[in-house]
């Protein structure tokens, strides 16, 4: 065996325990309200799914606005390296005035943009159109290449394929999961199923 190739099997096994996100002992709750988490621990690595499970109201996207500073906990530690959102409603995502190209250029560099359309199955050409003249399917895979374009460590996944139909769905968490060579992914839903599926481990709110 060379030591090339030892040494890119360590370098694999060494991002594959990266932790891209780590949560110690988080207590969060709104004022005159019950506590929506206690002492609540969690971690994501480079290449796997963590998936928040919960009914509407128990605290999935309240755990997302923590972690991306939006929200203070009461107590506790949150540590996450460079992060990026996918969201629910990709229309809403979107200006519905400015070509998709435009609004993406104006978060991000450009740089590799065509080989990532190749990799999420995305004509270059629906780059030039506005939100409206996309289906949902391939505006979510705009929302996933502004994502990736970010170069992030931990994706937050917020319900991305509920506004969609059953194919679409599948097909956009196949090529979620294309990328967790790279990547962590937490991922809030409340599909059981989809949970399951994709999930290397599940928390249930």
């Amino acid at each position: 065996m060379t030591l090339q190739l030892i040494n890119s099997r360590f370098m694999a096994r060494v991002m594959q325990e990266t932790k891209v996100l780590e949560i110690q002992n988080l207590t969060f709750g709104y004022k005159n309200a019950p506590l929506l988490y206690e002492n609540l621990s969690l971690h994501v690595k480079v290449g796997e799914v963590l998936c928040i499970l919960g009914a509407s109201g128990s605290g999935k996207s309240t755990l997302f606005e923590l972690i991306t500073g939006n929200l203070k906990p009461k107590s506790g530690d949150i540590n996450s390296q460079n992060l990026s959102q996918i969201f629910q409603d990709p229309y809403t995502s979107f200006h519905p005035t400015y070509s998709i190209l435009e609004q993406i250029s104006d978060v991000c560099k450009l740089d590799g943009y065509k080989e990532l359309c190749k990799s999420l199955e995305l004509d270059i050409k629906f780059l030039e159109k506005k939100p409206h003249e996309l289906s949902g399917g391939q505006l979510q895979r705009c929302s996933i290449l502004r994502a990736l374009l970010m170069h992030p460590k931990l994706l937050l996944a917020d319900e991305p394929t509920s506004a969609l139909d059953n194919i679409n769905q599948l097909e956009v968490m196949k090529l979620l999961m294309k990328f967790l060579d790279r990547l962590g992914i937490l991922l809030i839903t409340h599909d059981e199923n989809l949970a399951n599926w994709c999930a290397n481990r599940i928390i249930r709110l």
